[in-house]
């Protein structure tokens, strides 16, 4: 059955609609984002509760309850604890690698499954987690979930979608992870006041509702043309005609079989991507996962929960701010799949840039004017910044949040596609290891200047994009290598490759 919304405009040369078939299917592939969210918002929230710091961290808990002499920026300054929070990412990082060959000889589907059952048993292990290193082994698990799942999943939505509609369905990852994370933190919420100390373990545990969802679902998807057209012509034909709602496909089927016939001629992915015709692919495989992560948008989704609890707000009023900051993620992240087809990337790129930067400076400069070493910041003050965190978190919410997923794989040729997505991942997952092992000594030692650090990388960020980053908005997915010839900067490189080829050719 067929959603009568036809696609026109830039994407014209492609027929067809947009069919429930492809919503249905993008909303369970989605689930991925699901988990990943979820992460983020269970790993900040226990890891501010005290029966979980009293089992696991005892030194950490001690120098919150009794050290006074330690600084209000250091009480939550240990390795131990980060290494918790960030070797999900070191897993994430090998794990992609492998969903690369995955993905590619297999197919998106069977990644989507290997990433959803990964992620169900690492929740089981950290839900009956009895020491440190059975619950970082548990953490490993979800790592290799995550690798799997994020490294397959915007792919699947991307080549699922309508030209007009990718940015909407792509950004439907982005807007999981807030759900995710917002579940994560109402659970946080609930489970803190229960008496015993083992909310934490319902905590962990829950996290296996949504990956078990994904695993059988995943059963169920269909694989994406781009995937079938090099195994089966026939069925890829078939399932193109079924997600687009009409029987005229010739014009997508054609630059399908085409990029296909292309991408069967690379042996070695990963060499082809430095080649220099690919030369703006790359770049973006880079700067934009580490851009989004030096946002600092990391610090808030690990540790909201602990920052407020440094600016001597209450545990549970701290898990209920944490609430508060998800609810206007994933109303930023639905806002974002609203507009993004409409105002185009770069657009929400700027001013979600502009947004983020203003708010961290203010978050600075409240900090570092009422906030010392001991003692606590005013109830004013500290609802003044946990707004200011909503305005930041909005701006995140609809720029770099779902665009950060969305751009990367929307641009890549089907030859390095697969390649070009696993660095995406990887790179994400490198910073944001950096991020989550380092953010809470950097708070310790930088301070309310952390904020700072951060608004400086928006700005560079901001600029990036401004003078380097083209508008892919309705662009068909299988003729997005114009937009880098028609670039001011970019064609100087790849106009003057297909200068060479044409002389050679000659």
């Amino acid at each position: 059955m067929a959603v009568a919304l036809a696609v026109t405009g830039e994407g014209a040369q492609y027929n067809g609609r947009m069919t429930w078939f492809v919503v249905l299917s993008c909303m369970m592939a989605a689930v991925g984002g699901v988990i990943f969210g979820y992460d983020f918002g269970i790993s900040g929230g226990v890891t501010s509760m005290e029966p979980f710091l009293k089992k696991f961290f005892p030194q950490v808990y001690r120098k919150m309850k009794k050290d006074t002499k330690t600084s209000n920026y250091c009480k939550f300054d240990s390795q131990l604890l980060t290494s918790f929070t960030s070797s999900l990412y070191i897993a994430g990082l090998v794990a992609t690698f492998f969903a690369s060959s995955v993905t590619k000889v297999f197919g998106r589907k069977p990644s989507i499954l290997a990433g959803g059952a990964a992620f169900l048993a690492g929740s089981t292990l950290g839900g009956a987690a009895f020491n440190v290193y059975m619950l970082i082994f548990g953490r490993i698990l979800l790592g290799i979930g995550v690798g799997f799942a994020n490294q397959s999943v915007p792919l699947y939505l991307s080549e699922m979608a309508p030209p007009r509609y990718r940015g909407a369905i792509n950004n439907g990852f982005q807007f999981g992870i807030g759900i995710g994370a917002l579940v994560a933190n109402l659970i946080n919420f609930g489970t803190e006041k229960i008496r015993g100390g083992w909310g934490w373990r319902i905590s962990l545990a829950m996290a296996g509702v949504p990956a078990l969802i994904l695993t059988i679902g995943a059963l169920f998807l269909p694989e994406t043309p781009s995937s079938l057209i090099s195994s089966d012509q026939d069925k890829a034909k078939q399932l193109l005609q079924r997600i687009r709602g009409t029987a005229d496909v010739e014009a997508e089927l054609n630059d399908l079989i085409k990029a296909s016939s292309i991408s069967k001629t690379i042996k070695h992915p990963f060499r082809k991507i430095i080649q220099r015709k690919y030369r703006p692919q790359l770049v973006m495989a880079i700067t934009i996962p580490v851009f989004q992560q030096v946002t600092g948008i990391n610090v808030i989704a690990f540790y909201a929960t602990l920052l407020f609890r440094t600016f001597g707000i209450g545990e549970s009023a701290s898990l209920l701010s944490s609430v508060v900051t998800g609810v206007v993620g994933v109303v930023s992240a639905f806002i974002s799949m609203l507009i993004v087809d409409k105002f185009g990337r770069r657009a929400l790129f700027m001013a979600g840039g502009i947004q983020m930067f203003i708010s961290q400076m203010l978050i600075g400069v409240i900090l570092a004017t009422q906030l010392g070493d001991h003692g606590t910041i005013s109830q004013g003050y500290a609802y003044l910044i946990i707004f200011l965190i909503c305005i930041y978190v909005a701006g995140f919410g609809w720029s770099w949040g779902p665009l950060g997923w969305l751009v990367p794989s929307e641009i890549y040729q089907l030859e390095i596609r697969s390649a070009g997505q696993s660095i995406t991942v990887a790179v994400s997952f490198i910073f944001t290891f950096m991020v989550a092992q380092t953010s809470l000594s950097m708070l310790c030692r930088l301070k309310a200047g952390i904020f700072f650090f951060f608004g400086g990388w928006v700005t560079v960020m901001t600029a990036f994009v401004y003078f380097l980053l083209p508008e892919t908005k309705n662009i068909p997915i299988e003729q997005m290598e114009k937009v880098w010839k028609e670039h001011w900067f970019w064609t100087r490189i790849v106009g003057e490759e297909d200068e060479k080829i044409k002389v050679q050719g000659v």
